[in-house]
């Protein structure tokens, strides 16, 4: 580690004792590692990818294209807005304990306990969905050779055990060596998104597109939903990519100067994304096979069989899905890493059941929240039995995750808005005087995706092809609910401040119309 480094973890250090905390972890990344991180987490091409058959079922090229650039810009709002808040207060609680400082002494309690809760299922549901994904990839995988091979829903369930597996493994014994695993994913992502351009432009087995067809085309008659909300169903792949940006801010007592790197890597992350995105699907939409064949693939995951027809050959078709593949591996160890630090922090707040345990750091691995870790991965494994009664599982998944981590992030932002943003004034990272038209785009865009993804993506509606996202969610709130009832009035008192911050974040307070 540099001197500048060694001084930078000094003053991160100090600076988290007057948030209220005692440091536990070590510090020990820098700007390139977290935001190798933030891009391991965002995973451009799996998270496009993974989900495909969502935008082809929204209207196919036009929905593709133009809905990833339209959900880039709507999110960098909200980058920008978690950037600024984030470098005044960057501590591993992230967004409930942004909520305590924001909200008024009245109702700040339950804010940063339903902040908290919403942060939590998020990073459960986001994890889970990236874990079983990359399952449903190995069927697409196994799929290209054995065509006439269906999984039933128990195998692909055992297949998530095994990827889930091994991304607890890597977060168990190899913590220490994740930033280096973050940069090699990096590379691997980078160099896969050029040779993945380079071989479909090269071969277009299954023919070739005009312009016209590649960035226009739209067709919103396989989800039975009018035109405009057709396209507004296939924007659920680039909103999921996006859906866990703020997860890294769950990193921030592992990062040498938290108040400048981590707004950086936030709102780096997303040009950075967008560029990475259009050079991944400009590729597949001028070489796209027919929809029709994509759509009918019994997996309901087409990636396979769209690579291997562009491809022309099954062991072209399998060298693409093995880079989509890889992709999914290091996104499920990152994800499952930041999953476990914000279950780990909300539990050293007092706020989940049987804290005093889920909130220790373990004295035999390095810096590892043992129990936290356990508690995010056999919550995963538990919902994951969801798919053995609904195919349409990982959408759930998928529109859970936006919607908690959606709404848990926009709590913090929308607070803000309301105070006037006065306590933004003095944060490292500001927005100035476009703050007030920033925050209010974000909040706008978490409202309307959270109404979007708790749709079914196709009607009319059946049994099997409902939508359980808000189902999930509400369930999650039930719960949330009655363990406050039950534990929470009684003992969380919200996190830690210091007497000198709570007199001044009070005195902020005086004059919020949050204040009653």
């Amino acid at each position: 580690m540099s001197v500048k480094d060694s001084v930078d973890v000094d003053v991160a250090r100090a600076g988290l004792e007057k948030l209220g905390y005692k440091q536990e972890m070590t510090r020990s990344r820098g700007l390139v590692h977290i935001l190798f991180m933030t891009l391991a987490i965002m995973a451009v091409p799996y998270g496009l990818a993974a989900p495909i058959a969502t935008s082809l079922i929204g209207g196919g090229p036009a929905v593709i294209i133009w809905g990833w650039i339209l959900v880039s810009i709507l999110t960098q709002t909200l980058a920008l807005s978690l950037a600024e808040i984030c470098s005044k207060y960057p501590t591993s609680a992230g967004a409930y304990y942004w909520c305590y400082r924001l909200a008024s002494p009245h109702t700040r309690v339950l804010a940063s306990w339903i902040n908290g809760w919403l942060t939590v299922v998020g990073v459960w549901t986001i994890a889970l969905s990236v874990t079983f994904g990359t399952a449903e990839l190995v069927v697409a995988g196994a799929g290209i050779f054995h065509p006439e091979w269906v999984a039933t829903a128990w195998q692909t369930y055992v297949i998530f055990l095994g990827v889930t597996a091994v991304a607890f493994l890597f977060c168990l014994f190899f913590n220490k060596h994740l930033p280096t695993i973050d940069i090699i994913c990096a590379c691997w992502t980078g160099l896969g998104i050029i040779v993945i351009m380079i071989c479909l432009s090269t071969k277009a087995a299954a023919g070739r597109h005009s312009i016209a067809y590649a960035l226009g085309h739209f067709d919103p008659s396989y989800s039975g939903w009018t035109p405009g909300w057709s396209f507004c169903i296939g924007l659920l792949p680039p909103a999921y990519t996006y859906a866990a940006i703020g997860m890294i801010t769950n990193m921030a007592e592992e990062v040498h100067n938290p108040s400048e790197i981590l707004p950086k890597a936030i709102t780096w992350s997303i040009p950075i994304g967008t560029l990475s995105g259009v050079i991944f699907l400009l590729p597949i939409l001028f070489t796209l096979p027919d929809v029709d064949i994509l759509l009918q693939v019994s997996s309901g995951q087409p990636i396979g069989v769209m690579f291997t027809l562009i491809m022309g050959s099954n062991a072209g078709g399998f060298g693409l899905w093995f880079i989509i593949f890889g992709i999914g591996m290091f996104c499920a160890i990152s994800i499952s890493c930041a999953a476990s630090r914000a279950t780990w922090a909300f539990a050293r707040d007092k706020a989940i059941p049987f804290h005093q345990s889920f909130s220790k750091i373990s004295p035999y691995f390095d810096d590892v929240p043992v129990n936290a870790l356990l508690l995010s991965t056999v919550i995963q494994i538990l919902l994951g039995l969801i798919y053995l009664g609904s195919t349409a599982a990982f959408n759930a998944f998928v529109g859970v995750a936006v919607m908690c981590l959606g709404a848990s992030y926009a709590m913090p932002v929308a607070i803000s808005l309301m105070n006037a943003r006065r306590d933004m004034h003095d944060a490292p990272f500001t927005l100035g005087r476009f703050g007030t038209a920033i925050n209010a785009v974000a909040v706008l865009w978490i409202m309307f995706s959270m109404v979007l993804f708790s749709m079914p993506a196709v009607i009319p509606v059946t049994k099997v092809s409902m939508n359980y996202a808000s189902v999930v969610f509400v369930g999650f709130g039930v719960i949330s609910a009655v363990w406050y009832l039950i534990n929470g009035r009684f003992h969380y008192t919200g996190p830690p401040i210091p007497e000198d911050s709570k007199d001044s974040t009070e005195s902020n307070r005086s004059t919020s119309p949050l204040r009653s």
